[in-house]
């Protein structure tokens, strides 16, 4: 096939694929197949350095890492100080509370552009990088992983805490109603 002929198949994908609405699939294929690579190389690094894998994580690093990796994900895509790392792929659209802000996905520029900026405002999806990195951390440097997964895990904590915090003064703050 020539590679005018690819194009053209892949064309002709791309609008069966969402006929009514721009879909990044190169950039997409593009991402995963970045993942593979840092997850093949994770493995590689493990085999080198002849690291042991578990063969059951412990629960209380499941854990650990469940929240760890929850809070890594929402800085690094919804945080406004982690914003600068955004910018080159997303536009601010506002803020949403807690320090956090809403961004729009970059249409323009390259399929590759608009997945990485789809990636990086949705921490949904950066979970699963993050819970890899951590992961892999765990097994290549488990001291240094777990405590900076604690140190998440805290701020996690304290997050809901000044969550729930803010809701309790809000409610004393509230006119009782008479019967």
């Amino acid at each position: 096939m020539t590679d005018r002929g690819l194009k053209q198949r892949v064309a002709r994908l791309r609008q069966a694929y969402a006929p009514h609405e721009h879909r990044p699939l190169g950039g997409y294929l593009a991402a995963m197949g970045t993942y593979a690579g840092v997850t093949a190389g994770l493995a590689t690094l493990v085999r080198i350095t002849g690291r042991s894998v578990p063969e059951r994580p412990a629960p209380s690093d499941v854990v650990l890492l469940a929240i760890a990796t929850h809070k890594l994900s929402r800085l690094l895509s919804k945080d406004a100080v982690t914003s600068p790392l955004r910018a080159p792929f997303t536009r601010y659209d506002k803020p949403i509370g807690s320090g956090e802000v809403m961004e729009q996905v970059r249409d323009q520029g390259s399929p590759t552009r608009h997945a990485i900026g789809e990636l990086l405002s949705c921490p949904f999806c950066l979970a699963v990088w993050v819970a890899t990195g951590l992961t892999g951390g765990l097994v290549l440097s488990p001291r240094l992983t777990r405590l900076v997964a604690t140190a998440l895990t805290a701020v996690a904590a304290s997050d809901f805490l000044q969550m729930g915090y803010a809701i309790a003064m809000q409610t004393a703050e509230r006119p009782a109603h008479r019967d």
